[in-house]
């Protein structure tokens, strides 16, 4: 967990001063689970993934047939894998939060519903990548089975995860 969590904190690489440190302070806070009792990434994965199995829930049967095929064949993918990629995510996520933060806040979800298809594409970007990098044939499979209705269900989940984003940042 130690060299995943200095993963994780490297994402936010630029002078957050912009949004009066909000991102530094998100950084210092997972920093200092390191030495908590009460750690905050694991509390992130979770909702992150509560975030997903919700999703995925109001979807037809080819997003659920896939997800089911995915956490069939390995379970515990989805919590490892939005493990893995928080950092990604958030850095892609980064710019959005900043731009949101100069512009006077309010609702993060809204914020990012308004650029649907931009932050859709941004965030779809980092499982592109990893898709393309997996050695597993029947996730590669599903992923691709998926992908092209991709931009669509991410802008659905848009209001969530800024909520989550904005629950753990502020």
């Amino acid at each position: 967990m130690p060299g995943s969590l200095a993963a994780f904190m490297s994402y936010a690489r630029f002078d957050d001063q912009h949004d009066d440190g909000q991102v530094s302070r998100f950084r210092e806070r997972l920093a200092a689970e390191a030495v908590s009792s009460v750690p905050l990434r694991p509390n992130v994965v979770a909702d992150a993934v509560t975030l997903v199995d919700e999703e995925v829930s109001e979807k037809g049967l080819i997003i659920k047939g896939a997800y089911k095929t995915v956490t069939a064949f390995a379970s515990g993918i989805v919590k490892d894998v939005i493990d893995a990629l928080l950092p990604d995510f958030l850095g892609k996520l980064q710019p959005y939060w900043a731009d949101f933060t100069a512009s006077g806040g309010g609702a993060f979800g809204d914020y990012l519903a308004a650029r649907g298809e931009e932050v859709s594409e941004a965030l779809l970007s980092v499982t592109d990548a990893r898709a393309a990098a997996s050695e597993r044939a029947p996730l590669r499979k599903a992923y691709n089975a998926v992908r092209p209705s991709g931009v669509k269900n991410v802008e659905s989940a848009l209001p969530r995860l800024g909520a989550l984003v904005q629950k753990y940042a502020a």
